[in-house]
């Protein structure tokens, strides 16, 4: 493993872009809630910053450099980004403010904004990739909000069995859609439909870690049609199900 990491690094420093990776790794370095990585047309580590490797529970780069997500993670947790990585280079096609809720190691879980890249040669060939995965800030003071809004999000919290989308948040808000989805962007981040995702699945993943209630009653409570659905929208956020989630934790 050791020569493997030895080879890929000499690459990237044959490339006539290393000198612009190693400034960004430097930079994103000073930046501690967002993980920066590039990889190769393999989806193994070229490059990554000190907040990817604490992500995992390592102790240096080395220990990433040359190896996939599914190397350096257990089960799930390392195939779906190791999925992810193959989509983005085989069909060329970025990923974009994925919202994904990954592990600070060991066991905590944390909320993320994941976008890919793919790097192209001066022929245009897909020869890796390069992301940022931005840990979400956290949401300003309710009180900083304007008044029906704060109100809105409150009732949506409490009542997250009932079903409900962007508009009805937005018209709930007293504001045209338009208006409220720059604001919740401003607040958390988010789109309006990735806060109402991230509110159901936080929920959600307090109750799997919390009580007893099955994964079922779970899903009712937490506005989901089905397990199925849950499942679904549980796996695709998390990368694990909700059976998994709990178990883990």
């Amino acid at each position: 493993m050791r020569n493997k990491a030895a080879h890929l690094e000499a690459e990237l420093l044959r490339s006539p872009r290393a000198v612009d990776v190693a400034v960004l790794e430097q930079m994103f370095d000073f930046i501690p809630d967002a993980a920066f990585f590039v990889k190769d047309r393999e989806g193994r580590y070229l490059a990554v910053n000190k907040s990817l490797i604490e992500r995992h529970g390592l102790q240096r780069k080395a220990q990433a450099i040359g190896r996939r997500p599914s190397d350096i993670c257990p089960g799930e947790l390392g195939r779906v980004p190791s999925q992810q990585d193959a989509d983005v280079l085989r069909f060329n096609r970025p990923l974009v403010d994925h919202l994904e809720m990954h592990w600070q190691s060991p066991h905590q879980p944390c909320w993320c904004l994941t976008t890919k890249l793919p790097l192209h040669d001066d022929e245009g060939n897909v020869v890796g990739l390069i992301g940022i995965s931005r840990d979400l800030r956290a949401p300003i003071k309710s009180q900083e909000m304007p008044t029906a809004v704060a109100t809105a999000l409150h009732r949506f919290e409490n009542h997250l069995s009932e079903p409900v989308s962007p508009a009805e948040l937005a018209s709930w808000s007293e504001l045209p859609p338009a208006r409220f989805a720059r604001l919740i962007k401003r607040f958390f981040g988010l789109t309006p439909s990735q806060y109402i995702t991230q509110a159901r699945i936080a929920a959600a993943s307090s109750l799997l870690r919390e009580t007893d209630q099955t994964v079922a009653e779970i899903a009712a409570t937490c506005g989901f049609a089905d397990h199925s659905s849950f499942t679904r929208a549980f796996r695709k956020v998390a990368g694990i199900s909700p059976t998994q989630f709990r178990e883990t934790v």
